[in-house]
């Protein structure tokens, strides 16, 4: 044991016997050591960019899902490693917008599609915009990594469970002074069409090759449609753009994946949660076909693709981590999907979040502790949990997560508007319940973002280029030069 030990340490490092060299924990993180100190960067010219973000799925958010999927799996949860959890490079990175400390992904969705940081509520344009004062746009608008990768002849794509106009997928495309003009602009704005029309034009053009998510409803006029102008968008990308129209499981399975136009729009407005899923793609089964059409169409260009994971920002904002949790392992899913069908010495696959929510964790709690249900105690005697809630100071037991505010606050509105409560005995069957709301504290309809950092995981080209605490807009900097390199 002794020699194998003095292998992995060399032997300048060993001067003499270390009684817990036989340890498991020892010798894995010596393992670990040799791997990084074998690393050589990659510097190939990136072939393939990828992008995936994982909406609202910050440090905290990660740590959740990571116990829960290896809960699943039968584990304790914390050893557990979800495929990005893997990726040999990583960052720590700031999110702020311009003007708001906590950010919101119109902000952020720019900062990593266009490499500059700009306000709140905006897309692809500079800060010098006022949110919904179209006046303010023109000569401020932005080129999108989509557009400068057209222009160096790759083809391009966007994939969303959320609606395919919302803040994220709309940073490939939209330029617009306000997030919210999805499916129609205020009387009196001429200087920007609305996003969902925005998205046709930039099909038109071949800045997009394909969009898939949901958000029907800003594409038509007819029963549940929100168009003002009585234009059918869907009518428009099958007659004059040659598009497939792809609305549920079927069609999405007979599209053509040799490069034809895509448009998917599987829900009037956010696909559903995994939990929920009937009728519709996986995010997996949608990141296999995107990349599927988008290499049978570029050749060797190669191709940038942009996928999120929405609706965990969504089950965040609802304080319900039951859904946060299996959106993100079907988002793990997804990253697990790209990194199977592409080469890490051509691709480069980025891997983070647009923000944080205002999640929040306990103690102190045994292993094995359920991520969704109470915290239970530390067995002084082996690894397991006791078995036992830990309790608060009011005798009551309390789950492992928590939000510091939300739909789930222990704060009740009281007749004369004051707002008072006690904290529920909430019981484990109760805690992991799907639709469950975590114990929050401030009252909120909805839960906020939070403004702490997010991570970036990559592999591939350039990747070692994300490490240390750095600016979100940086990530559209890395991607751009790994695609540019010689």
């Amino acid at each position: 044991m002794l020699a194998m030990t003095a292998t992995l340490l060399g032997t300048s490092a060993l001067a003499q016997d270390i009684p817990q060299a036989d340890s498991d924990w020892f010798t894995a993180a010596q393992e670990r050591l040799q791997t990084q100190l074998d690393a050589q960067p990659n510097t190939n010219t990136a072939k393939n960019v990828i992008v995936l973000v994982s909406d609202g799925n910050g440090v905290g958010t990660n740590y959740a899902s990571r116990l829960w999927a290896g809960q699943q799996e039968g584990g304790l949860g914390d050893d557990y490693n979800q495929p990005h959890d893997l990726f040999p490079n990583l960052a720590l990175v700031k999110t702020y917008n311009v003007n708001a400390q906590t950010p919101d992904s119109a902000g952020t969705g720019t900062a990593m599609m266009s490499g500059i940081k700009t306000k709140a509520g905006i897309i692809g344009v500079t800060e010098d915009v006022n949110r919904g004062d179209c006046s303010t746009l023109p000569g401020n608008t932005v080129a999108s990594l989509n557009e400068i990768m057209t222009e160096m002849g790759k083809e391009t794509g966007i994939v969303s469970t959320a609606r395919i106009t919302h803040a994220t997928p709309a940073s490939a495309y939209a330029k617009t002074a306000d997030r919210n003009f999805e499916a129609s602009v205020p009387e009196g704005c001429t200087e920007q069409a609305d996003i969902a029309t925005q998205l046709i034009e930039a099909m038109r053009s071949g800045v997009i090759d394909l969009a898939i998510g949901g958000g029907m409803r800003n594409f038509h006029a007819d029963d549940g449609g929100r168009r003002e102008d009585g234009v059918n968008l869907i009518e428009i990308a099958q007659t004059e753009l040659g598009a497939h129209f792809a609305m549920d499981q079927a069609s999405f399975e007979a599209a053509p994946l040799d490069g034809t136009p895509i448009l998917g729009l599987f829900e009037n407005s956010h696909m559903m949660y995994e939990a929920d899923r009937t009728d519709e793609p996986s995010l997996a089964e949608m990141t296999a076909a995107a990349i599927t059409a988008l290499e049978a169409k570029s050749g060797d260009n190669g191709f940038f693709l942009q996928i999120e994971a929405g609706r965990v920002d969504h089950a965040n904002h609802a304080g319900n981590l039951a859904r946060v949790v299996q959106d993100q392992k079907a988002f793990a899913d997804a990253v697990a999907m790209a990194d199977e069908l592409t080469d890490d010495e051509e691709t480069l696959i980025v891997v983070t979040a647009d923000h944080e929510h205002a999640i929040a964790f306990n103690g102190y709690c045994g292993r094995g502790s359920n991520i969704l249900g109470l915290c239970m105690g530390i067995n002084g005697d082996g690894v397991e949990h006791t078995g036992e809630a830990e309790l608060a100071s009011d005798g009551k037991p309390f789950t492992v997560a928590g939000y510091l505010n939300g739909a789930g606050s222990v704060l009740i509105e009281q007749p004369d508007g004051s707002y008072f409560g006690t904290r529920p005995n909430v019981t484990e069957e109760e805690a992991t319940d799907i639709d469950y709301p975590q114990q929050a504290l401030v009252p909120k309809s909805s839960e906020t973002h939070s403004g702490e950092d997010v991570a970036v995981y990559a592999k591939g080209p350039w990747a070692h280029l994300f490490n240390g605490t750095i600016e979100q807009n940086l990530i559209f900097h890395v991607m751009h030069h790994a695609a540019t390199a010689e």
